[in-house]
């Protein structure tokens, strides 16, 4: 038997609740591609904020540095922004600067929480250099900060990165609470991957060699400028295969794996870096654990 005919108002009011719970049960905007792959916004991580649809590209700065700045697959404009290991939880403030003139817009940086690691090693001057060796060290962190604060315009190629090496489990993660000998040092500022010495090491995208050299505590280093203030970082290489200046594409050779400088064995050292942040090469190769 049919259902009675309901009066016009009550067929109305029924297709308007209808219509409010199915806007309800949508997401208010639906995330970018890039948003759900690389918004990882914690201490070491990145924060994906939209900043608007104009006809140009906005100039996004945080703690006085620029930002990545991309279209996502909606058009929208889209800051990738790098967020320092030490940061605290709580908000944080991006500068926007646009046509109009410049807005800030506030992110909410959550909490993680980095384990510890204990090292032994058997050279004790890699844990207490002497004071040539520390002159030494004074040199080679002013070169590589350098190379990590460049920033240009074009790029990246890809922000889903490529392993820059094949297999290999990943060993030390990113963020390690680090003791040498029983002794408290910086946090592991990348994703050591466990692999044997001379695996060829390639670029994860493509862009620029910016700075090689071999260093006290990174041995044989290679860093990459892949456009946008977005560097990757290559050490304890036991060899490497490209100069100052050269363009590499994504996939390239770059060098291979060694135990260069401060390591215990074999094994490849990789950094990225966001406006001068280090942060957790895992979000980029979908690696990443809250």
């Amino acid at each position: 038997m049919s259902s009675p005919a309901l009066p016009m108002p009550a067929m109305l009011a029924r297709c308007l609740l209808w219509t409010a719970a199915l806007c309800a049960a949508l997401p208010a905007h639906a995330e970018s591609f890039i948003t759900r792959l690389l918004n990882k916004p914690v201490p070491g991580g990145v924060a994906v904020i939209p900043l608007g649809d104009g006809p140009a590209a906005p100039v996004a700065t945080y703690l006085g540095r620029r930002t990545m700045v991309l279209r996502d697959d909606g058009g929208q404009w889209i800051a990738v922004v790098g967020i320092p290991l030490g940061t605290r939880p709580g908000t944080q403030r991006l500068a926007v600067q646009e046509e109009a003139g410049t807005r800030t817009l506030d992110f909410q940086v959550g909490s993680k929480t980095y384990v510890a690691q204990h090292i032994k090693l058997k050279n004790k001057r890699q844990v207490n250099p002497d004071p040539a060796d520390l002159a030494r060290i004074e040199k080679e962190t002013a070169e590589q900060l350098a190379a990590y604060r460049a920033f240009r315009p074009q790029g990246p190629s890809n922000v889903m990165l490529d392993r820059p090496v094949a297999g290999g489990r990943l060993s030390s993660p990113f963020g390690l609470q680090r003791f040498f000998n029983g002794e408290p040092r910086n946090p592991h500022s990348g994703l050591d991957f466990a692999v044997p010495a001379g695996t060829p090491v390639k670029a994860p995208a493509a862009g620029r060699v910016v700075l090689v050299g071999d260093y006290f505590f990174n041995g044989r280093t290679v860093f990459v400028d892949h456009g946008q203030g977005f560097i990757s970082m290559f050490c304890h290489l036991s060899e490497i295969g490209v100069r100052v200046g050269q363009e590499v594409a994504r996939g390239e050779q770059i060098g291979r794996v060694g135990s260069t400088g401060r390591a215990t064995g074999p094994h490849l050292h990789w950094n990225v870096s966001l406006n001068d942040a280090r942060v957790d090469p895992a979000i980029f190769i979908g690696a990443f654990k809250p």
